[in-house]
């Protein structure tokens, strides 16, 4: 849905609050959940650089 890695998505889940549900070993994401988010500015780039 996102054409990003899984590595890019664990960073935002630790980093930007990508909001998430974990299910024993597993992430699950309710797609309207991600869309607001992404909408209101989570996974755009930063201007300092992420660490």
């Amino acid at each position: 849905m996102l054409n990003v890695s899984n590595e890019t998505v664990y960073k935002w889940i630790e980093q930007r609050a990508m909001p998430g549900h974990r299910v024993g070993r597993r992430w699950m994401f309710k797609q309207a959940e991600v869309d607001e988010w992404v909408r209101s500015g989570g996974a755009a780039d930063k201007t300092e650089k992420d660490e």
